[in-house]
This record gives C-alpha cells, sequence and structure tokens, in this order.
C-alpha cells in the first residue's frame, strides 16, 4: 500500500505468483511509486505515474527472468490521483477503487478478470460471478505480460467524498452494502480497522489492504 498526501498520491498493489513472489512484485510497485516526484499540470502528472507502471512492469520482467528463471510473477495495483476537483484512477488487474457519496458506493474501476469480462458479454450474472471457480483469474497485472496496458478512469471530487482503495480481499469477502454501511456510521480511522476486521472474520484467505481518504485528500487511513 502506498499513502502519499503530500503528493496527492494514493495506491494499492496486490501481489500474485505466490506469497514470496507477490510480497516482491507489489513491493516493487509502491517502492517506485513512492520515489516519485509529482508537480506541474494534471497531465504531466499521470504520464509520469503511467510511465512509472510501465517501467515497473519492465524491472519486475527482468527480475523473473534472472533470479526466478523466467517464473511469472506480478501484482495488481489501483492508483489515485487528486487534483482539486478532479480525481484520476489508474489501474492494471482486480484491485478496485470506489467512491462514497451522498450515502451511494460506486465503483470506479472495472475489473480485469475472466468473470468480469463474462459478466460484460451478459455470458453470466453479476451474482453467479461472485461464487465462480474462476474468479481469481485475473487478465492483466503489473509484471505478467511484457506489453502492459493501464486504464485510466477521471472523475469529479468534492468535499466529503470518500474514496476506497483495496484489494480483492477486501470485496470477496465483504458486502458493497456492508462497505457502505461502514462508511456512513464510522470514523475514516475505525472504518479503515472495522472494514479489515469484517474481512478476517468472514474468512479472508489473501491479502487485505484498505486505503481510505476522505474529504480534503490530505485526510487518509489504510491498513
Amino acid at each position: 500500500m502506498l499513502s502519499l498526501p503530500e503528493q496527492k498520491l494514493w495506491a494499492v498493489a496486490d501481489g500474485m505468483g505466490g506469497y514470496e513472489a507477490g510480497n516482491i512484485a507489489s513491493e516493487m510497485i509502491t517502492s517506485s511509486l513512492k520515489k516519485l516526484k509529482l508537480g506541474g499540470s494534471l497531465n504531466e502528472t499521470v504520464n509520469r505515474v503511467e510511465d512509472n507502471l510501465i517501467e515497473v512492469n519492465n524491472l519486475i520482467l527482468a527480475y523473473a527472468d534472472i533470479l526466478l528463471d523466467g517464473r511469472i510473477l506480478g501484482s495488481t495495483v489501483v492508483t489515485l490521483i487528486i487534483k482539486g476537483r478532479v480525481g484520476i484512477c489508474m489501474w492494471a488487474g482486480d484491485s478496485r477503487l470506489y467512491r462514497y457519496r451522498n450515502h451511494q458506493l460506486e465503483q470506479l474501476t472495472r475489473d480485469h478478470s475472466y468473470v468480469a469480462n463474462q459478466v460484460m458479454q451478459g455470458k453470466i450474472t453479476a451474482k453467479e460471478a461472485g461464487g465462480h471457480p474462476d474468479s481469481n483469474k485475473i487478465t492483466r497485472a503489473i509484471g505478467a505480460d511484457s506489453e502492459i496496458y493501464i486504464d485510466i478512469n477521471a472523475f469529479s471530487v468534492q468535499l466529503g467524498d470518500i474514496f476506497l482503495l483495496c484489494s480483492d480481499g477486501l470485496y470477496n469477502k465483504v458486502s458493497k452494502n456492508e462497505i457502505a454501511k461502514t462508511l456512513a456510521s464510522l470514523s475514516i480511522k475505525q472504518a479503515v480497522n472495522e472494514l479489515v476486521l469484517k474481512a478476517l472474520d468472514n474468512g479472508a484467505d489473501d491479502n487485505v489492504s484498505v486505503v481510505l481518504i476522505l474529504g480534503e485528500p490530505d485526510k487518509s487511513a489504510r491498513r
């Protein structure tokens, strides 16, 4: 996870390829993003973050080739940039960004996964996707392929918005309705802890990463 309110940059990276390999990949992403010096226009900031993720993709591929005999390792990533009243999300994989506004929780990313593609094509329903045997198959990740495509979404930011970045360890075990109720009833720091505990109590067997940004974008919490 990464929380840099002074840079107006937040991120969640969730590793794949086994525990150790996944940790290496996600750590390479967050460490690289942490070194960025962001300034100037919004377009310049977006380009720097995108270029950084492409560079990390190449570094992970080289690491796997040299030290892991070509074994595939990688990580999903979701990032949030806030500049005034504009938010920019960039992502690869199935880590998500949500916005909670006016008692409504809205997903601002679209999963790069097998089941998400099946839902989009009308082959299965969103309800069927949750218990699908291939629900853990992602179609895009940093370090998984020589060419990485980063999706970008731009949206408005209002005072009082809550933004939630999270790994699938949260949303696979805590329903959208439960997440919304938690955000509505607790402070940001309490909500972070409560969401993680809910996921663990519900049997989360994967990393549970949560970053929350409330109202003024320099107020954030993570766990």
